[in-house]
């Protein structure tokens, strides 16, 4: 049994181009990826600037986007922060919102997130003021699906130590005040959590009072110590046995589109396959499919370097001869993972406060 799949392009920094989102969607819709949710950090207009509408040209860009994931057959959705909306949901902050929701319904929206992460939540009644902005956009937005980030996404305390305490009770109160169509993302017990159990998700849709709507933070590459490695191994720690359990599984894509594909595709593998799944061998095969035998070959040779070591692990001489090696290939990927060694993927602190 497959869950749901799907995309989402929710990480800091640069976001991928139109290109290569329309891209990203024809190679991996056909693979089993059902839903892409456009949510970059970088898109102001969907966060710190929720309030001002889309220019028209962007607005244009959105569209067209959403155009190719309904001909492919991939649900087309956009994630909204709409920032501190929850300190004061008054008459202004209704209008525009009502205002930013007939721009995005006219996209053709199938999925709407609405997302509370990256915002202080130490308030003693932060659910019940979520669940009604939530119920407030359900009603103005009928027939999408509506999929909603908590602030406290996971068990992780690195949230209570960044955002401040998490009310008692939180994700028990947004779950029991939540219409039960409205979906819950969770990203495990860690932000990045490096497995799924049973057990754990079990526990978690008590909590919820519906299954976990999973924000899969790999292979996202983000922030400044991540975007110093590529995340191309494929995924473990993610049995076929979750499918039971969970009400969908999102993967938050690394900052290169074309490299992305390669975890990608073994997610899948790792649910057909079940107990027979190998990941070794699903590597091996996704990373053939995505980059042909040779640059393949050399990706597979050069992976303790790439994504174990990394940046600042690599000699001068090293990251020469990587250069050299992966500038010799005319292929999308090759040409990410130059661009990683030059640095053009890095992310500072800077980025993480503004975006």
């Amino acid at each position: 049994m497959t869950p749901e799949l799907g995309i989402i392009e929710g990480f800091f920094g640069r976001p991928y181009s139109w290109a290569e989102r329309s891209d990203m969607v024809r190679a991996l819709g056909p693979a089993g990826y059902g839903f892409y949710l456009y949510a970059p950090k970088a898109d102001a207009h969907l966060r710190r600037r929720w309030r001002e509408p889309y220019p028209d040209a962007e607005l244009a860009e959105l569209a067209a986007f959403a155009t190719v994931c309904r001909e492919i057959g991939v649900r087309f959705g956009v994630g909204l922060s709409p920032y501190e909306l929850f300190l004061g949901f008054d008459s202004a902050a209704k209008t525009a919102l009502g205002a930013k929701l007939d721009q995005l319904s006219a996209l053709g929206l199938a999925d709407l997130g609405v997302f509370f992460d990256d915002m202080k939540g130490d308030l003693p009644d932060l659910a019940a003021r979520q669940v009604e902005i939530v119920h407030w956009i359900a009603a103005r937005t009928p027939g999408v699906r509506i999929i909603v980030c908590p602030s406290y996404y996971t068990d992780d305390p690195v949230l209570d130590r960044v955002f401040g305490q998490r009310p008692p009770r939180y994700l028990e109160d947004l779950g029991a005040g939540l219409d039960h169509g409205i979906e819950i993302m969770w990203t495990g017990e860690e932000v990045c959590s490096r497995e799924f159990s049973p057990g754990h998700l079990a526990r978690v849709a008590e909590q919820m009072r519906r299954k976990p709507f999973l924000w899969d933070n790999y292979p996202v590459n983000d922030g400044p110590r991540m975007s110093r490695h590529l995340h191309l191994r494929a995924f473990t720690g993610r049995p076929a046995t979750l499918a039971p359990h969970i009400a969908a599984h999102a993967i938050n894509t690394a900052s290169q589109p074309v490299l992305s594909r390669i975890p990608a595709l073994t997610l899948v593998e790792s649910y057909v396959r079940g107990a027979d799944y190998g990941y070794g061998r699903a590597f091996r095969d996704a990373c053939h499919a995505v980059l042909g035998a040779e640059l393949a070959d050399g990706v597979e040779r050069t992976l303790l370097l790439l994504e174990d070591a990394g940046l600042d692990g690599l000699t001068a001489d090293q990251t020469t001869r990587l250069r050299a090696r992966f500038s010799a290939f005319d292929h999308p990927a090759a040409r990410e993972i130059v661009a990683w060694l030059d640095g053009a993927y890095a992310i500072g602190a800077e980025e993480l406060q503004t975006q």
